[in-house]
């Protein structure tokens, strides 16, 4: 099964903090109050972060900021989809909207980049 996020095998923190619109000390406090986030670290000691992670991250903010659970309880939340063997799944789930939102923004953004404002004579010949 193909990761819908995956186009690179590891992502450094700032670029998880654009793709979850999160700040980097939300995303470290998090690796120490959810075992499940658990990013790796390059020989420079770097974070680093494949697919799966960001679709948990997705996931943590999902259950934190919508479903407004507390930390204990999405904690307790993610034992219990971990063991009900239901993780992997809901990750999808919750990525496919959220993913496609951040998606939806970036283009927006430089699509307003990219078109050009009308020209001052193309405005007189209309007028």
């Amino acid at each position: 099964m193909t990761e819908p996020i995956a186009k690179k095998a590891y992502y450094s923190i700032g670029e998880v903090c654009d793709i979850t619109g999160l700040k980097p000390h939300v995303l470290r406090y998090w690796e120490t109050q959810f075992e499940v986030l658990n990013p790796t670290k390059n020989r420079a000691g770097n974070r680093v972060f494949r697919p799966k992670d960001i679709e948990l991250v997705l996931l943590v903010k999902n259950l934190l900021y919508e479903e407004k659970y507390t930390i204990e309880g999405a904690r307790q939340r993610l034992l219990e989809m971990r063991q009900d063997g239901e993780l992997a799944e809901e990750r999808q789930v919750i990525l496919d909207p959220e993913f496609l939102s951040i998606m939806k923004e970036e283009l927006q953004g430089l699509q307003a980049i990219l078109t050009l404002p009308e020209s001052p004579e193309a405005s007189s010949e209309t007028g």
